[in-house]
């Protein structure tokens, strides 16, 4: 049902990741303005998890409506990239509480190795047909085949129900005044 995607379908993959955060209380606290939201918000998801392409740690179905970038131990984003697409592209008076957002992130992000589930998502066309949890089902396999933790930071509320069915506890609450609630989430290995 899901498949890896690879780089040479990475705008595809990510265009239908971002239809799924087209409601997300961060990501369109971010870009409110719709097109500004369409602009820069894919190239967010490739400069944070987009290492997944390169990694075989993409995942999508069929018609690219669900989608996941899980980032393999060890790997992290290229923050000096990220940070100077976030200066540009975001409105300066939100920096402040989006850096402290980024610095309380690094802080529940886990010392040991383990899977980072930088974005999943699902067309809100496509969702509450059970692709979301299929899609979070057969990704997590790898993470129990390598023994290994999985961690993610959830951006909205709505979603923790998800993770938790999935064995996911909350860490704790990632707050910045002025920005919306990040919610970072662990599940231990199995």
């Amino acid at each position: 049902m899901f498949e890896i995607a690879d780089r040479s379908e990475a705008s595809l993959v990510l265009a239908g990741l971002a239809l799924g955060f087209a409601a997300d209380p961060f990501m369109r606290w971010l870009y409110p303005d719709p097109s500004a939201f369409l602009a820069h918000f894919p190239r967010v998801m490739d400069l944070f998890g987009g290492g997944a392409f390169d990694h075989g740690s993409a995942y999508r179905n069929g018609d690219f409506t669900a989608g996941a970038l899980w980032l393999p131990p060890g790997f992290h984003p290229d923050e000096a990239k990220l940070v100077a697409h976030f200066e540009a592209t975001v409105a300066p008076e939100k920096h402040d509480a989006l850096f402290a957002t980024f610095a309380q992130m690094d802080c529940y992000h886990p010392d040991t190795p383990c899977w980072h589930l930088a974005f999943i998502a699902v067309d809100p066309a496509r969702q509450g047909k059970g692709l979301g949890a299929g899609l979070l089902r057969e990704s997590l396999v790898g993470c129990d085949r390598d023994g290994l933790p999985a961690y993610l930071e959830s951006t909205n509320l709505m979603n923790l129900s998800l993770y938790r069915r999935f064995g996911f506890e909350e860490m704790g609450v990632i707050e910045a005044a002025g920005a919306p609630p990040l919610f970072p989430m662990l599940r231990p290995a199995r």
